[in-house]
């Protein structure tokens, strides 16, 4: 049996936590939820979640931080969720090496999309081509 695809949310609002475990635990996501850079990095290590949904603006370590360290060690999907408008927001997060960001408010449609698109490219990197 195949396990369920693990979706690691990191915020410090437990209002948006609730909101994301209630849109991605019904279409059959493992969630699983950390409230500080810190404990992101922690559950990151414990759990070996498929995505990571990463919020920018936290207390102690940030996104960006967690971003930074996350990449010294994993090349795990990352989707930075927050509500920073800024387009330089948008392309630090990248340059960092996130592979998405997804503004707040959202559609749930919309980050389901992005979601199973990176896990597709993460099991097609797993992979062998077929000739």
């Amino acid at each position: 049996m195949q396990s369920k695809p693990k979706i690691l949310v990191v915020d410090d609002e437990e209002r948006d936590l609730r909101l994301v475990e209630a849109m991605l635990a019904p279409e059959g996501y493992e969630v699983v939820l950390a409230h500080s850079g810190e404990e992101g990095l922690e559950k990151i290590r414990e759990t070996h979640p498929n995505v990571v949904l990463l919020d920018i603006m936290m207390p102690g370590l940030n996104g960006f931080e967690v971003l930074r360290i996350l990449r010294q060690q994993s090349n795990i999907p990352v989707i930075m969720l927050t509500a920073k408008k800024e387009v330089t927001s948008a392309i630090d997060s990248f340059h960092l090496g996130a592979d998405d960001y997804v503004r707040k408010p959202f559609m749930k449609g919309e980050l389901l999309a992005r979601i199973r698109a990176k896990l597709r490219r993460a099991e097609s990197e797993l992979t062998p081509p077929t000739s």
